[in-house]
């Protein structure tokens, strides 16, 4: 009966032995984090064409993918969960993107800006350069929200998690904030798709 009433008024019913395994961090991520952010700032500090291209490309297609996923498949289904098992969900789902993103947004913005430089396509004569302005512009609107907003709803949905009578209401206020505007960075993911191929084949 407690529970019940618990549910309702939008608290996550108490599971200490789940919720006491909830990290903010996943430390088993970490060696591959590390492993992934030295790469990159070995091609960045070698101008190593293929790995610069390499990890813009990889970095850029999982940023596109991840913030798609989540806003246009995730978001629907989460919002059509109950509370205790959207609560479950999020305690397994929210601590990997804590590593996941901001490791792809490094290795999309700083592989391909210095793919830019390496390439001539910042110099003002490149017939690049305009394009590759507006794309500055859209990925680091994008870069900003990913890490301005994205992350902040994301770790204070873990500490929420963590408390002894977590607010569901909260939690899901903060999973609608994430989801959405994971789907607005996806849907302008889209936008620099269109600049990239055209500076492709330019």
């Amino acid at each position: 009966m407690t529970d019940v009433g618990q549910e309702r008024a939008g608290l996550v019913p108490s599971v200490p032995s789940a919720r006491s395994q909830i990290q903010v961090v996943p430390v088993k991520g970490l060696p591959v984090v590390a492993a992934i952010v030295i790469f990159v700032i070995a091609a960045v500090a070698g101008n190593w064409l293929w790995a610069l291209t390499f990890c813009h490309v990889a970095g850029g297609a999982l940023w596109t993918a991840i913030d798609l996923f989540v806003g246009l498949v995730v978001g629907p289904i989460l919002g059509r969960l109950s509370l205790p098992a959207r609560a479950e969900f999020t305690a397994r789902f929210m601590p990997k993107m804590v590593l996941i993103m901001p490791t792809v947004v490094l290795m999309t913005l700083a592989a391909g800006f210095q793919l830019a430089l390496l390439k001539g396509n910042l110099a003002p004569s490149s017939p690049n350069h305009s394009w590759l302005i507006v794309s500055y512009c859209v990925v680091g609107v994008m870069a900003v929200v990913a890490l301005g907003v994205l992350e902040p709803a994301n770790i204070a949905v873990l500490f929420e998690m963590r408390k002894s009578q977590p607010d569901g209401l909260v939690i899901a206020k903060l999973m609608r904030r994430f989801v959405y505007t994971a789907g607005i960075t996806g849907l302008m993911q889209v936008a620099t798709l269109i600049i990239m191929t055209r500076v492709a084949t330019q």
